[in-house]
């Protein structure tokens, strides 16, 4: 039998094991210690998305637990599908690697089966309800002084970033409405590169989201009166319309408002309800911030709570402010993905229509 010294040790040792693991000074380290997190913009450089997610990447470090090195990537083309699609199919599902995406729940809205791996199953971080200012040159005939001549707009020209993209779809959509002739003009890798295109008078008439507008469009074009502003895409709940946070004070209309101010009337039929379908998916997640499907659960909390502390971040709204022009406040918490997943169910009957009218796009 043991001594009553030997027991008394061999039940420190025990005590002393267990306090080892269960003291916080030896818990595991964070899941970022170490580590360095790619964020990638599924647009080209110099474009809205871009100066956005390097704000958003300037900022985000300090407040992931661990402090990982945070880098940017670009991967453009085909309307953002390409970085969207690689964020889900090739990179890394370990939590070093995530997707900053505008418009990639309408893509999906509107075709799903291009998604090799469904887009549902990523894991969303944090949304951002959409918005965008659309504006024209102030030369074009018989000239725009003031929104409300658009609709007697003569030879203009829309710009847009691809076929299918929501933004130029939903602006052949408002002048389909208003009855105003346009050509339509796609394949710009950037809102940047459109910018230079409307700059050049390749095209007349283009829009923006906030950080483009405030950033490079409204100093550059609008204060030197070169284009005016026309009407910005209001947020649409399914049943009400609502202003953008980013768009509170801007005395610019709503299409609906400026339809009506034009035509007596409120926009209706059926090119209304597939505009109204479009605002659906972009006014709940236009910009998305996703893992790779299978991420570690320990990274989606890591970043849900570092997102939640950028929107107090004073020195990331002073950035953002002077950057982009406004503040973006993210969606962020364990209900997002079924948030954006409902955002992305279209009835089939529209997206047919949808997809019908976006095959016939005038050249």
């Amino acid at each position: 039998m043991r001594s009553l010294c030997q027991q008394s040790f061999a039940l420190m040792c025990a005590v002393l094991a267990f306090a080892a693991t269960a003291s916080p000074g030896h818990a595991q380290d964070p899941f970022y210690k170490g580590k360095r997190l790619t964020v990638l913009v599924n647009y080209a450089p110099g474009g809205s998305t871009d100066a956005e997610g390097r704000v958003f990447a300037r900022h985000i470090g300090r407040h992931i637990e661990g402090n990982p090195t945070v880098i940017v990537q670009n991967m453009e083309g085909a309307g953002g599908m390409v970085g969207a699609k690689y964020v889900g199919e090739v990179a890394p599902r370990d939590g070093t690697f995530m997707g900053y995406f505008t418009a990639t729940a309408f893509l999906y809205a509107l075709e799903p089966e291009r998604f090799r791996v469904d887009f549902r199953d990523y894991e969303f971080v944090a949304i951002q309800p959409g918005t965008s200012i659309n504006f024209v040159r102030a030369d074009v005939a018989p000239g725009m002084k003031q929104a409300t001549d658009i609709v007697k707009a003569q030879n203009l020209i829309i710009g847009a970033l691809a076929p299918d993209s929501a933004k130029g779809t939903r602006m052949r959509l408002a002048f389909d409405l208003l009855g105003v002739p346009y050509r339509f003009i796609s394949g710009y890798r950037s809102g940047g590169a459109a910018k230079l295109a409307m700059q050049r008078r390749e095209i007349n008439f283009f829009g923006e989201s906030p950080p483009g507008y405030f950033g490079s469009v409204e100093p550059t074009l609008i204060k030197t009166g070169e284009a005016i502003p026309v009407y910005y895409e209001p947020v649409f709940d399914g049943t009400s319309f609502n202003v953008p946070e980013a768009l509170k004070g801007v005395s610019v209309l709503p299409f609906h408002e400026l339809y009506e101010t034009v035509k007596g009337t409120k926009p209706s039929g059926r090119l209304w309800e597939i505009y109204k379908s479009i605002l659906s998916v972009d006014g709940a997640a236009y910009r998305l911030i996703a893992l790779p499907p299978g991420a570690p659960p320990a990274a989606l909390a890591a970043m849900r709570a570092a997102i939640a502390g950028l929107n107090d971040d004073r020195a990331y709204a002073e950035e953002a402010g002077k950057a982009l022009g406004f503040v973006p406040i993210w969606q962020v918490g364990p209900d997002t993905k079924q948030t954006a997943r409902t955002a992305m169910s279209v009835k089939p009957e529209v997206r047919a229509a949808l997809a019908e009218y976006i095959k016939n796009a005038p050249k």
